[in-house]
């Protein structure tokens, strides 16, 4: 299987001065290969998720269970890092248009209280359950308690009731085995698997969070954890010229010292966008920190942006291109597309645009991308460059590993503790609060 690649020529950083930043993170390379022994035990428990052959076998029972039940729909029940990943795999590798392209079992999202988005949800599925169709619902909350994922928990359940006399077999609970919604889960007789109590939501897509809905799907699992074994095993090697998570960490610390905090994921593939929007989530949640290691109040953070290519050419380039020297660009792009398309030679139309009759649209896209990067050199505006060599199992999860550690890497430059999410549970008490009273 090949390899992802990282390229940093046009980063405007001498190598000099990103391997000094780099070997900051000499330490932490060392924490992550001592993790590599403790299994769950280390809060980068994350990292040893593609060892773990029980939750493999584990996940694929119960997707295999859950398959004989022949379900023509999956309803992701989850928020945050409980959706977020899986939507990023599934689109990247079955692509965005999967449900319109008549799969054996379709895939919704109820990742919100949007009653109008979640009531339509409720319409697509329920015509299936009225005619005697199967709906499996998987409910996901590490914690348990999470206020929108419950409500809609509740609300898909009261569904199945209504059509299902057994409908506990429909119903699969991802949790940590220490939350209340666990306990409950085994008490009504739904099929628990656990999230381990280190694994954080942002980093557990390789978890059973991400596994079981994307099992179910289709996706081949043990190619997807290979692949970020692979990554694992490259970016926490102690060499740092040969370690791209901490030239990459490196090269995106020297540009915030520099007055650049936004940065931009340029993924030159629209199957790849909900990857953009896992990674804006791991970033932001990260490293946007009031408070550092010691306690001492710096309210760091990184503004993590999102654009496809070339799309977003035509929204977003004339700000990335005139605009202020305050982002930083990484681009990704795909080697090989899964098809081939090709511009049809009709008369007449080589006045509204020569050049491309005849001519694949992968080529295109490929001009148009070594156009945008050539425009950024030009402008002296940064970037780096990740290369898939596809949009298959082992290339995602070579990614998802790549950008999971690089992170834990930026957090420790920045001094932050790359775990925790203290502000977010700020808004969830005062919502707690707000709803207690009404």
């Amino acid at each position: 299987m090949e390899s992802i690649t990282f390229s940093y020529a046009d980063c405007l950083i001498q190598k000099e001065k990103i391997l000094e930043a780099a070997e900051k993170i000499t330490p932490e390379i060392e924490n992550m290969r001592n993790a590599v022994s403790k299994g769950y035990d280390d809060e980068r428990a994350s990292i040893n998720l593609p060892d773990d052959k029980n939750l493999v076998r584990t996940i694929k029972e119960t997707v295999k269970e859950k398959h004989r039940l022949k379900p023509e729909y999956l309803i992701v029940v989850g928020t945050g890092g409980s959706n977020l990943g899986i939507i990023a795999v599934q689109e990247a590798i079955l692509g965005r248009l999967y449900n319109q392209l008549n799969p054996t079992t379709k895939v919704l999202y109820a990742d919100t209280v949007d009653t109008d988005y979640i009531n339509n949800i409720i319409s697509v599925v329920e015509p299936t359950l009225k005619k005697g169709g199967n709906v499996i619902v998987n409910g996901i909350s590490k914690s348990g308690t999470t206020t929108e994922t419950i409500a809609n928990f509740e609300l898909m359940l009261n569904l199945l009731r209504k059509y299902k006399k057994k409908y506990e077999d429909f119903v699969v609970v991802t949790s940590d085995k220490e939350s209340k919604l666990w306990a409950l889960a085994v008490q009504k007789g739904f099929n628990v698997l656990e999230i381990p109590e280190k694994v954080v939501g942002r980093y557990s897509v390789l978890s059973a969070v991400g596994l079981f809905p994307l099992g179910l799907l289709g996706i081949d699992l043990e190619q997807l954890l290979a692949g970020a074994k692979v990554a694992r095993d490259v970016c926490i090697r102690k060499n740092i010229e040969d370690n791209p998570a901490a030239k990459s960490a490196a090269i995106q610390y020297l540009h915030y010292l520099s007055g650049k905090n936004i940065f931009d994921l340029f993924l030159f593939s629209n199957d790849l966008e909900s990857l953009g929007k896992w990674y804006r989530q791991l970033m932001a949640e990260s490293l946007g920190k009031k408070f550092d290691i010691e306690g001492k109040r710096v309210n760091v953070g990184i503004t993590p942006t999102v654009s496809i290519g070339s799309t977003d050419l035509h929204s977003m380039a004339q700000l990335y291109l005139g605009g202020p020297y305050d982002k930083f660009t990484t681009f990704v792009s795909v080697k090989k597309d899964k098809s081939t398309l090709t511009v049809p030679k009709l008369e007449g139309y080589t006045e509204l645009v020569s050049g491309i009759q005849g001519k694949t649209f992968k080529t295109i896209m490929d001009a148009i991308f070594e156009g945008t990067k050539k425009a950024f050199r030009n402008d002296k505006r940064p970037f780096v460059e990740i290369t898939l060599p596809d949009k298959s199992e082992h290339s995602i999860g070579q990614f998802l590993q790549f950008k999971m550690i690089e992170t834990i890497y930026l957090g420790r430059l920045l001094n932050v503790n790359p775990f925790n999410q203290p502000s977010v549970e700020s808004y969830k008490r005062e919502t707690r609060r707000i709803l207690s009273q009404k």
